[in-house]
């Protein structure tokens, strides 16, 4: 798992003592203290430099989180010229020479700028951390914290605003997407499921293989995946090529494989999940046929018995069990289906 990378910028000897004293509560973090030359510490490293200027352009690259001992203003004007997008800037957040007020300036959700605050306030005596974001103040849903736990890739962000203001309003947001998706959804005030053919600028749609010009949320699909004996790492890999461009996915957002676990020696689909480096799932005959949902016509109901081995599988291994792309058949040997 990733470990947060935190620069620590202090400007004085008063903020570099804070700063001593705040490592030790980040032990977890990937924590590096920047700091003025001359200067007395307990750290075993600091990191020196002569101008703000100087290291806060490659910190803006370089780390997750920019956590200030200084004024909040100089720190404003200073990463001003940095900022690009809310979606890649980093967390910036500000705290006092007491440890003891927190301010999460930028980057609040996506850049887990709350959430690093929030952290503080309960590991720091008596810390308070003043949020600004108004979907937290008041309990809102935040799509984007949705997204983000949830590891959704997130397209034309620049909706997000507008989507915000209309929950923080109380009025409809539309969401199109599948009924188990939208029942996993925490906070629904507000919110209503339409089809995708009821798409417009106050919608929301969360769905890997639908392109919108709205707010768009897109899962990761699960494959099942089945195949003739022997059949070729080749053919597969080509398949599961043609699947992608068919359906307009990117192998980003493909989450993991599944198949019938008659086929745990198909070589060509093991090589072919090791390939990609995906995770593999078999399953019995007992659990394929265990599923409520009716499945497309299969050779394998003839052969194993089975109610299908594509679309079940895919089903099985998914984390939302929705089956939104029935099986396809490729080259008379190879079978895809994909569900979220």
């Amino acid at each position: 798992m990733h470990k947060l990378k935190i620069a620590i910028v202090t400007i004085n000897q008063p903020s570099l003592d804070a700063a001593c004293r705040l490592v030790p509560v980040l032990d977890d973090y990937a924590v590096d203290v920047y700091g003025k030359k001359d200067l007395s510490h307990t750290l075993e490293h600091l990191h020196l430099y002569n101008k703000l200027d100087e290291i806060l352009a490659p910190a803006w690259k370089e780390y997750d989180a920019i956590l200030a001992i200084l004024a909040m203003g100089a720190v404003v004007r200073k990463i001003a010229p940095l900022l690009e997008d809310k979606a890649t800037d980093p967390a910036v957040l500000v705290i006092n020479l007491a440890l003891d007020k927190v301010v999460p300036l930028l980057s609040g959700h996506l850049g887990g700028a709350n959430e690093l605050a929030d952290t503080l306030t309960k590991r720091l005596p008596n810390c308070m951390n003043f949020i600004s974001t108004a979907t937290d103040q008041t309990k809102t849903l935040a799509f984007e914290m949705l997204a983000k736990k949830n590891g959704w890739q997130i397209e034309n962000l620049k909706a997000l605003a507008k989507i915000s203001n209309r929950l923080l309003n109380k009025q409809a947001v539309k969401v199109a997407t599948y009924p188990n998706v939208f029942e996993s959804i925490p906070n629904k005030d507000n919110l209503s499921l339409v089809d995708f053919k009821n798409v417009d600028l106050d919608t929301v749609v969360i769905a890997p293989h639908i392109s919108s010009t709205s707010l768009t949320f897109k899962p990761q699909l699960t494959l099942g995946m089945g195949c003739n004996r022997d059949t070729s790492f080749e053919a597969i890999e080509k398949a599961f090529n043609d699947f992608l461009t068919k359906h307009k996915l990117d192998v980003s957002q493909i989450k993991n494989i599944a198949s019938f676990e008659a086929k745990k020696d198909e070589q060509g689909l093991l090589d072919f999940a090791a390939y990609h480096n995906w995770e593999i799932h078999f399953y019995e005959k007992a659990s394929i046929n265990g599923l409520e949902q009716k499945f497309s016509k299969s050779a394998s109901t003839k052969f194993f018995g089975l109610k299908g081995v594509a679309e079940p599988s895919a089903v099985l291994a998914s984390t939302y069990k929705e089956l939104i792309i029935k099986k396809e058949v490729y080259n008379k040997e190879i079978t895809i289906a994909g569900a979220i």
